[in-house]
């Protein structure tokens, strides 16, 4: 018989989770802090868009939601810059038209929540859980009214995001490793208003980017023609959310380093003061599981900051990863927890070294000559070598490729490239016999180096 299944979160992944876990017949209650969003007025302020991907939407398909939610998803090819000075330019993400895709988060949820429901999954709200007996599997909740509440679970997951009151749990045992790291930055939601009649007012394709060296602000479309803007920016410093006090200290801050943007912002003062400004921070721990009592997902298990757009798709990649080790072991949890995290743990801890790698090149480096001339370079490579070249972008973004294989290839990438650079002109050498020639000999030495990597389809 099945083992009842006790989830912390109704968030993406706890709902995910549930939805898989009772497609097999498993008994699933599913413990959640907050009020039913579906009912309740949720404040925004929080809710950074979802950029999916392939590893999303692999998951999607699990719960039977793809189509649904590629309804309410729009398409963004490429970064949209928007320089100091004015100048815009487009950077594709993929050599083929590929793109990740904007979701509200809201909407994902509070549709994954509902389908759990009709699968019949029991959710409760308003449920606060402050501690975990991890040797017998007891959970503590704080109520509305004060009072506590205890419940005994069988088989139990923690998909109650960083702040996870099992993952907390864990670091009183025995034996286990645990970090948290907070950036030095917060950030903060804002919004762009859609134009008459709904319209889009700036590329609705396309993932917008402000880059500014320290600080930087982004913005991705929603199907009301509205944008999502988050700015990130240190809490302290020169630039930084505590020198901005005041609308006056706002209104002339972004004039001066958001021109273009201002305009299309028109309660920018009333939504930089009404939304939080929130904190960015990736942790650790190991191991993942409890023998076969229990064990975290998600953002219970990686938390990580959002620069690569991954969290939701890791996650989601861990249920994916999770489903395939129940067809090969059956009930069999120990084993399953247990391959679990050796599948996992090392590709947690590489896609939260990737998110902050790529929050350096969006910051900093978009804007940056060479570092353009390089993205050209790499999707031309693409598209001529494709059995011997792929960017570590689209490995990321556009294949199951484990994410530590992704982070293993960096350095090999960045030495053909080097090399590359150092000929010159790129587009006019590549038409040369001699330099192919070359390039053929690079390309052979980065296949040397990588070749001994994981290309391997994890889900």
């Amino acid at each position: 018989m099945a083992r009842s299944v006790t989830i912390l979160g109704a968030g993406l992944v706890g709902s995910l989770l549930a939805i898989i876990l009772r497609k097999r017949g498993y008994e699933v209650t599913v413990y959640e802090r907050r009020p039913d969003m579906r009912k309740a007025t949720i404040g925004a302020g929080r809710s950074i868009n979802l950029a999916m991907s392939v590893r999303g939407w692999n998951a999607l398909d699990l719960a039977g939601l793809r189509k649904e939610m590629e309804a309410l998803a729009i398409p963004m090819q490429g970064r949209f810059l928007h320089q100091p000075d004015g100048n815009t330019a487009f950077q594709p993400y993929g050599k083929n038209n590929e793109a990740i895709y904007s979701v509200s988060r809201g909407e994902l949820n509070k549709k994954l929540m509902s389908l759990a429901e009709e699968q019949g999954v029991s959710i409760h709200f308003d449920h606060r859980c402050t501690r975990v007996n991890v040797q017998d599997n007891t959970l503590y909740f704080q109520m509305p009214d004060g009072s506590e509440k205890a419940v005994k679970a069988d088989l139990l997951f923690g998909a109650d995001g960083a702040f996870s009151a099992l993952r907390t749990s864990y670091t009183h045992i025995d034996r286990v490793n645990s970090s948290q790291n907070y950036l030095e930055y917060g950030y903060k939601e804002l919004t762009i208003q859609p134009g008459n009649d709904n319209k889009w007012v700036m590329e609705k394709n396309a993932l917008h980017i402000w880059p500014r060296g320290k600080f930087m602000m982004i913005a991705l479309p929603n199907t009301d023609g509205s944008f999502t803007c988050t700015l990130f920016m240190p809490f302290e410093g020169e630039n930084s959310f505590e020198k901005l006090k005041t609308k006056d200290d706002v209104t002339s801050f972004f004039n001066t380093v958001f021109t273009d943007a201002v305009p299309l912002m028109p309660t920018l003062g009333e939504d930089f003061f009404a939304n939080p400004t929130s904190s960015l921070i990736t942790t650790h721990i190991y191991p993942w599981h409890y023998t076969d009592k229990s064990a975290l997902i998600g953002d219970a298990a990686h938390a990580i900051v959002p620069f690569y757009g991954q969290g939701m798709n890791a996650g989601f990649e861990d249920c994916t990863i999770l489903s395939k080790l129940m067809d090969r072991h059956n009930d069999n949890w120990e084993t399953i927890f247990k391959a679990y995290d050796q599948k996992r743990k090392l590709n947690g801890d590489a896609v939260a070294q990737l998110a902050l790698l790529n929050f350096v090149e969006m910051r900093d480096k978009v804007a940056d000559p060479v570092f353009l001339e390089r993205k050209k370079i790499e999707k031309e490579l693409g598209k001529r070598y494709p059995n011997q070249f792929i960017s570590v972008y689209e490995m990321v973004s556009f294949s199951h490729t484990p994410y530590d294989t992704a982070l293993r290839c960096i350095q090999a990438q960045d030495q053909l490239l080097q090399r590359i650079l150092k000929e010159g002109d790129f587009f006019e050498n590549v038409e040369k016999q001699d330099f192919t020639h070359q390039l053929d000999e690079w390309l052979n030495d980065y296949h040397y180096s990588v070749q001994q990597l994981d290309f391997g389809n994890e889900a």
